[in-house]
């Protein structure tokens, strides 16, 4: 063996941090030696010893290219593809001592001249036949071929005896009791002195598991695509449905629209940055045909179109009954029945105001939610709320209700759970902004006091927030 590819060659190291781009170069290092010595090795053909290095040489070659591919694959990932499905751990199940790699290569000899054949052992046991039974003659080898591929086999016998082109292929055979193996198989003519073909040697590999694992590997890099793909179509359309169900409006609306008493109102949602799905949380400020104003703010449980749908449903809902005169506790139970009457069963919880301007007064309602925030002369607190469990719960809850007289430059601020997550404490940080809001001239730039304070980027879970203040 040349000394280059020697045994006294140091044995790699693993690599460091770039440890798949080491291997990659690495292996393409050495399918470069493997094949400079093959091709120092090539002779006349004639010698059985020279044919059979030759054809390790060229068995080498195979193995670093299926690693060489394997090791890209693993490069370019995806990487959690392959961790998370069993089945591709399970693809290469430990082999016994007979199926180790060299056992699963075996050669073979055919004399057309004196129609003999011969076997090495190994041979033998990738076509699961007896040790003492007579090796396969050319024509009788298609007979342990699946039937849909005998036409490929025979093809590439005929090619390499008529035309003297290598055999380089593969095919799957049957062995006894139905078993099912994937062979590859080298091979090229020997030819006689008068340049007619005398025999035809070969070497078979069986890479059954190799192209299982492959098979496996492809597959889950394409449904890890499908599955890619359908999350962005949920995405757009959650995206979607919820960019037509949220109030039109950007920057501050003064409502109701007529008349000298009026609420300045901002809202903004923030969307979640640990997560590509959109949550099912809203806010809603509308004028109502009694000339008071609506003001509501709510949160579905989990994420995706499933939850944009039903918080639609809520909010179109609300919408409609709030606008028919629905007092906000009413107003809660019919939510509650609706959302339990859903296909899908979700919880939810929401705040819903109505404020009448001429006498200042804000009727509410909560289900389960964070209560709203007043903020007068510099200092925050908490309303006190009604009774209200979360929507979705039971189906018998009932909803109280609260009354609250405002004054002309009250601040009122509502806000879903992620806004400011982690409960009372949290929320304090809300009422310390207290001072900063009284000396805010409109509802907007309240609105980027909490914006900046609690964080539009780098959030856990999305948010809505809506202030109203009342103009004097």
């Amino acid at each position: 063996m040349p000394s280059h590819l020697s045994a006294d060659r140091p044995a790699a190291q693993p690599p460091g941090g770039g440890s798949v781009e080491a291997l990659i170069s690495q292996t393409r290092r050495l399918k470069g030696d493997v094949d400079a010595v093959r091709r120092d090795a090539q002779g006349d053909g004639s010698d059985p010893q020279g044919r059979w290095q030759r054809a390790l040489y060229d068995l080498a070659l195979h193995q670093l290219n299926d690693l060489d591919e394997h090791l890209a694959q693993l490069k370019d990932g995806p990487a959690p593809a392959v961790a998370e499905t069993s089945t591709a751990t399970r693809a290469v199940p430990d082999a016994p001592a007979e199926d180790s790699l060299l056992s699963r290569v075996g050669s073979a000899e055919w004399n057309l001249l004196t129609d003999e054949a011969s076997w090495s052992g190994e041979l033998y046991r990738i076509l699961g036949r007896a040790p003492d039974a007579p090796p396969l003659t050319l024509d009788e080898l298609p007979s342990v071929v699946l039937e849909e591929d005998r036409p490929r086999l025979t093809a590439m016998v005929t090619d390499c005896l008529v035309d003297a082109k290598p055999i380089d292929g593969e095919f799957r055979i049957v062995r006894p009791g139905g078993e099912v193996r994937t062979v590859h198989m080298m091979g090229e003519p020997v030819l006689d002195t008068d340049g007619s073909t005398a025999a035809m040697w070969a070497v078979l590999r069986d890479v059954s598991e190799l192209r299982r694992s492959q098979r496996t590997v492809s597959e889950t890099r394409d449904s890890l695509q499908r599955h890619r793909h359908r999350a962005q179509t949920e995405h757009r359309l959650a995206v979607e449905l919820q960019e037509a169900v949220l109030p039109p409006w950007r920057g501050s609306l003064r409502l109701p629209h007529q008349g000298p008493e009026a609420l300045d109102l901002a809202g903004r949602y923030l969307p979640a940055s640990t997560s590509a799905l959109i949550g099912g949380d809203w806010y809603d400020a509308l004028e109502l045909s009694d000339g008071e104003t609506l003001l509501t703010v709510g949160d579905l449980t989990g994420h995706g179109p499933a939850v944009t749908s039903n918080m639609a449903m809520l909010l179109g809902a609300l919408r409609g009954m709030a606008m028919a005169g629905t007092r906000p506790g009413q107003l809660m139970t019919l939510l509650n029945q609706l959302l339990d009457a859903t296909v899908q069963p979700a919880l939810g919880s929401a705040v819903c105001c109505r404020y009448r301007p001429e006498n200042r007064t804000l009727v509410w309602a909560q289900a389960g939610h964070p209560v709203p925030l007043l903020y007068r002369d510099g200092t925050g607190r908490r309303l006190n709320a009604p009774d209200g469990v979360l929507l979705g719960a039971t189906s018998t809850a009932a909803y109280g209700q609260a009354e609250e007289t405002l004054e002309a430059g009250d601040l009122l601020l509502l806000h879903t759970e992620g806004l400011v997550p982690g409960g009372a404490p949290a929320v304090d940080r809300l009422l310390d902004l207290a001072p900063d809001f009284a000396g805010a001239h409109t509802a907007q730039d309240c609105l980027r006091m909490v914006v900046e304070e609690f964080g539009e980027t780098e959030r856990e879970d999305d948010a809505c927030v809506l202030v109203a203040r009342v103009t004097s």
